[in-house]
């Protein structure tokens, strides 16, 4: 995918920089001549994922805490775009600690938005998911379906966001950009259904725990075209506030998942063991896909589905130290 190259020559802050999705967005806005600053608490950010950045000119990592205001005003100084990616994304944590989501998304996401008021900053993009919109009747789902009742308190932290970042963006004369997610999948992936299936066949080769019945049915794509997407949207479109869907076109199961690492693991006769019930967990979504009609209208379309995104993902994860 080409990007335009109106997204260059820029300094853009990336809260949550050091994490899985937002060092793959500070590689590419490197890459296509950006200045960048990682603003990270490294508690889910990782070292090893910016590294290769440490000695480059252009790289700066600021360790701090988006709930210290006087941190978060002061990154925001001289930038010019802000990437807000910071966020707990443990969908499943909101069941037995209400509050987490609550001060790690919408009070964290306030901070930044004041951080930009007061600094005359005024673009900004905002990874959302497609939790915002609960258990559609609509699938694929598009941009515009309502009304949006979240059933997870992560849904619902992300959704209160969207809805500061628009409010801002009229109030205060900002650009706004919200990606609402599919399951984002890759190397450097540290959570998700992925990573705790081969960390349990690690452990216990013979067999395999999944959450449900197995047969909830969602859309995955690779971090990778996640982030051409997310390019492609900013650079693309210029209302003041744009919402887009970024997922893939089909989906997969929690079986199959198991079944592909499996095979890429060289294992045999392995026991599939499901917990019940249609969802995972108390939360989960047991169908989702999102229509990504507005992007392709754009001109951009992914190429992988999501059992290829699973198998990349599978391959990557299993090769890494």
């Amino acid at each position: 995918m080409v990007i335009s190259n109106s997204l260059s020559g820029l300094h853009i802050l990336v809260t949550g920089g050091a994490g899985f999705i937002g060092s793959h967005v500070t590689d590419r806005l490197i890459e296509i001549g950006n200045k960048v600053t990682v603003f990270d608490n490294m508690s889910s950010g990782r070292m090893e994922f910016i590294e290769h950045n440490l000695k480059n000119p252009k790289f700066k990592l600021i360790v701090g805490e988006l709930l210290d205001t006087h941190a978060i005003e002061k990154a925001c100084k001289d930038i010019d775009f802000v990437f807000h990616i910071a966020a707990n994304p443990d969908v499943r944590l909101g069941a037995v600690d209400t509050k987490v989501h609550f001060d790690q998304n919408i009070t964290a996401t306030y901070n930044v938005l004041e951080a930009m008021r007061k600094n005359e900053v005024k673009n900004i993009a905002f990874t959302s998911t497609s939790t915002v919109y609960g258990e559609a009747e609509i699938i694929p789902t598009p941009e515009n379906y309502g009304p949006l009742v979240p059933i997870s308190l992560y849904g619902a932290s992300k959704l209160a966001c969207e809805a500061l970042i628009t409010s801002y963006s009229h109030t205060f004369d900002m650009n706004s950009w919200i990606f609402r997610f599919a399951n984002i999948i890759g190397d450097r992936g540290t959570h998700g259904i992925i990573v705790d299936f081969i960390e349990k066949l690690r452990k216990d080769p013979a067999e395999l725990e999944i959450l449900g019945d197995g047969k909830q049915s969602k859309s995955y794509l690779h971090v990778k075209e996640c982030v051409d997407a997310m390019m492609f949207s900013v650079s693309n479109s210029d209302r003041e506030v744009n919402i887009f869907n970024i997922g893939s076109e089909d989906a997969t199961n929690p079986t199959r998942i198991g079944e592909i690492i499996v095979e890429e693991m060289g294992l045999d006769n392995v026991k599939f063991n499901y917990t019940g019930g249609s969802r995972g967990w108390k939360g989960d979504v047991p169908k989702m896909m999102l229509s990504i009609n507005i992007l392709k209208e754009l001109g951009w379309k992914n190429e992988w589905g999501s059992q290829k995104s699973v198998r990349e993902t599978i391959k990557a994860l299993l090769s890494s130290k």
